[in-house]
């Protein structure tokens, strides 16, 4: 058995407090992984407040990890102990379901989370299945490369299921931790990118970061003037917005995706979609081998979030930071 060092929460929005906890027997299909770095999500902050209603105390949160393994099980495949990897949201999936075996593992009906019913990535170790650890390509940074497991998926993957061209004029809803990541992909992937913000002061960090052009999305004036134009809009916030005036902003066939996670129903005028062939979707994250394309597709065009960097004995601090909305844009802490 391991003992682990880990930082948790006894109860809804508590204090993140030192937490000592024994790992089981290693399974034969499970890793041990010692972590050198952990991203924190706003979905760490959701699950310590149990925004989704299905958070356990106490709550060891983190699945932004980057690390090194440390152990295998007899029957780990193409891993062995001193590989860099990355865990993300997901720690395991069933590996027979039909999901699974077409390549859908984050869509497994089974799919384990890394920070559901288990301990996370705010600690010196953590235990998953060796699908989910995804080996590091060669060259990456690795203090940047936690976020890239969670918020950098979670953008990809919609490029690829609405079939984004280069020629393609996209728009991105809002230019925080998902959505600066967002513009760095879709700038390197070719396309004409239009940042939505409603922050004027951002304008010219947006456009550095990727963005061709930023509208002002409470001026309906600026809305207006790309009426009818885009082919596919990434939404990455989680408040309720005035979705249909997002929607005139596609052309006929246009896409609209969101990512962030919306509590209230989205109120989705009918005839705005019919009118125009135009469909509404969103996605999870993504399936491990997806996850290794988009690091080597980061490294390959040194696509990185911003981060600021935090020691984990730091962690209340780093969280409240978050809480605070002062994130620029992702916070990751350095474990050891």
């Amino acid at each position: 058995m391991k003992t682990v060092q880990a930082y948790a929460a006894q109860e809804q929005g508590g204090k993140l407090i030192p937490f000592t906890y024994e790992l089981p027997e290693l399974g034969s299909e499970e890793v041990d992984i010692k972590i050198h770095y952990c991203g924190i999500c706003h979905s760490d902050l959701s699950m310590l407040n149990n925004e989704w209603g299905m958070t356990q105390y106490p709550l060891v949160p983190g699945h932004e990890i980057v690390g090194e393994i440390i152990a295998v099980g007899s029957e780990v495949k193409n891993l062995e102990p001193g590989n860099l990897v990355g865990l993300g949201w997901n720690s395991a999936s069933c590996m027979h379901c039909h999901q699974c075996m077409n390549g859908s593992h984050h869509l497994c009906n089974t799919v384990e989370g890394t920070i559901v019913g288990r301990h996370g990535g705010f600690a010196d170790k953590v235990r998953g299945h060796w699908s989910w650890a995804i080996p590091l390509p060669e060259g990456i940074d690795l203090k940047k490369a936690g976020p890239l497991l969670c918020g950098g998926i979670t953008v990809f993957n919609p490029i690829i299921l609405a079939g984004v061209k280069a020629t393609d004029r996209v728009g991105v809803i809002g230019i925080g931790g998902l959505g600066h990541m967002a513009l760095k992909f879709l700038n390197k992937w070719g396309c004409e990118v239009i940042a939505f913000s409603s922050n004027p002061d951002k304008k010219e960090q947006i456009l550095a970061m990727g963005a061709t052009k930023v509208i002002n999305s409470r001026d309906p004036k600026e809305l207006e003037s790309i009426a009818g134009s885009l082919d596919f809009i990434l939404n990455t916030t989680n408040v309720t917005l005035d979705w249909n005036s997002y929607l005139t902003t596609l052309g006929p066939q246009g896409k609209f995706h969101t990512v962030g996670a919306v509590l209230e129903p989205m109120a989705i005028p009918a005839f705005s979609l019919i009118m125009g062939e135009k469909t509404v979707g969103g996605s999870p994250l993504g399936s491990p081998a997806l996850t290794r394309t988009m690091l080597e597709f980061c490294v390959r065009h040194n696509i990185y979030p911003m981060v600021e960097e935090f020691p984990l004995a730091e962690v209340n601090k780093a969280m409240e930071h978050l809480e605070k909305g002062k994130a620029r844009y992702r916070i990751v802490l350095k474990v050891s």
